[in-house]
């Protein structure tokens, strides 16, 4: 079973070592494959609002506590009060989120999954899965606008995609979203990261919203 995210302090990691505070945190999902860094001022969201965010139907169903146990989240929001909502930007207009999710996949996900399942995983990126989304009741997001959409292969047979979008979020005006999504070299796990933060804070953040994404790597599993 999956368990939190573990944040990596300055002595347990080469290169923040130094006069003063470290520029970045380097976290592990414990699944002792997936890593990333962030700043050292965001704060981490609850775990068990993530989990309950994201779920749908009933939280303590058999369906749900499995899903759970192959499971990871973690999300970290610059904001002075870190909640779940700012993962579309709503009340955080101008402070980053960043959400990294890894799946363990059932057989049958295995067989399913492709390119475009990884673009959609977060939100509606292909155009099919933006006209279904557009159907249900209240949803939020209008206006898609593509920025980047490329295949990549990091290495030690992982592959997936990097895509970046514009959503107008109601409420919330025009948002930027990153999202990286990989598929493990053995096909039975995919781990992703999103980062969000309106149009405009994207724009003037970018060079250090592009060093977190960098950052985001999954390990060959050992045996």
């Amino acid at each position: 079973m999956f368990t939190a995210a573990v944040v990596l302090t300055a002595g347990m990691t080469a290169g923040t070592a130094g006069c003063g505070s470290p520029e970045f945190t380097y976290v592990n999902l414990n699944d002792g494959q997936t890593y990333f860094k962030l700043p050292t001022s965001w704060r981490q969201i609850d775990e068990k609002a993530l989990h309950a965010f994201f779920e749908s139907g009933d939280s303590e169903s058999a369906t749900a506590q499995i899903l759970r146990q192959r499971t990871a989240l973690a999300a970290y929001d610059a904001h002075a009060e870190p909640s779940v909502l700012h993962f579309y930007g709503l009340g955080a207009a101008d402070e980053p989120f960043v959400l990294v999710r890894t799946m363990i996949l059932l057989p049958s996900e295995r067989d399913a999954i492709s390119l475009n399942s990884l673009r959609d995983f977060f939100m509606p990126f292909t155009a099919a899965k933006r006209q279904q989304a557009a159907q249900l009741p209240n949803y939020p997001m209008k206006k898609f606008e593509p920025l980047i959409d490329e295949v990549v292969q990091p290495g030690d047979g992982v592959r997936g995609i990097h895509v970046r979008f514009n959503y107008e979020v109601r409420g919330a005006g025009i948002h930027t979203f990153d999202v990286t999504s990989y598929l493990a070299a053995d096909g039975q796990r995919v781990s992703m990261m999103l980062i969000r933060c309106s149009a405009a804070c994207y724009r003037k953040r970018a060079q250090e919203f592009d060093k977190i994404s960098q950052s985001f790597t999954i390990k060959r599993p050992i045996g």
